[in-house]
């Protein structure tokens, strides 16, 4: 089981505040959606937490030990990383960018044992990509090639997935089908800290809401209690129905 905890965090561009004294625990079994306008400090947050941008207060710690401190491999191995931005390199074949996901193990493309060619292959299964194995990923659409990262992460088959915007780039079937497959790793014990901007995804899968607005967590809890109208208007400043969790945006306050 992985925890992923943030006490007090904080974090600091210069003297401009991008995170303010955060507080949460992410653990096995929860699929957490981190809701916030563009600028709340979601991206700052997911970094620090996982050591991977400096914090400037607080503390951030998986399993228990400090995120700061962690060596990049056995960070990779604790916890499935996504970003939002996902350059690459160089063109590749699909195969061998999700095989990276297996680095942490000491795998590389091209030299996978056969535990590491597994992983693989269960995540390209997962995310549809079995008939695209073998093509250059400069020749995918920008959904194929957000689904091949998603697969990628997969692939290390970490306790904790921690993604920003993985739907962002997909076309609603695709959207729903990588939320199924987060939705069947937290089944299997997994936990996952996933950023979403539709409110409306976020409701009908996670077991939980972390809501940010100016730098700060103003919400933490069940759906069902933290998605309120109210609560629309004070973070989005928008009107809209909300019953149970079904959400029906009407338009700006």
């Amino acid at each position: 089981m992985t925890e992923l905890v943030a006490e007090k965090l904080s974090v600091h561009a210069g003297r401009t505040p991008l995170v303010t004294e955060a507080n949460f625990l992410i653990g096995a079994g929860e699929f957490v959606a981190l809701i916030g306008p563009n600028g709340a400090g979601k991206t700052s947050l997911l970094r620090a937490s996982l050591g991977l941008e400096r914090a400037s207060g607080g503390r951030a710690s998986v399993n228990g030990d400090n995120s700061a401190e962690l060596a990049p491999m056995e960070r990779a191995r604790r916890v499935a990383y996504l970003p939002q931005q996902r350059p690459l390199a160089w063109p590749n074949t699909v195969r061998d960018v999700v095989a990276l996901g297996r680095y942490a193990y000491g795998a590389a493309p091209g030299r996978l044992g056969n535990q590491d060619a597994d992983a693989v292959d269960r995540a390209l299964m997962k995310c549809g990509l079995e008939e695209l194995a073998t093509r250059q990923t400069d020749t995918l659409s920008g959904g194929e090639l957000a689904r091949v990262h998603f697969a990628r992460a997969l692939a290390s088959e970490a306790g904790l997935l921690v993604a920003d915007e993985p739907v962002a780039a997909l076309d609603p079937r695709h959207q729903f089908r990588i939320m199924d497959i987060i939705q069947q790793y937290v089944a299997a014990g997994g936990g996952a800290l996933v950023v979403l901007h539709d409110i409306s995804l976020a409701a009908r899968y996670a077991s939980r809401m972390i809501w940010m607005k100016d730098t700060c967590i103003v919400s933490d809890g069940p759906v069902e209690d933290t998605l309120t109208a109210e609560r629309m208007a004070e973070v989005f400043g928008v009107s809209a129905k909300v019953a149970g969790r079904a959400v029906e945006i009407e338009g700006a306050v």
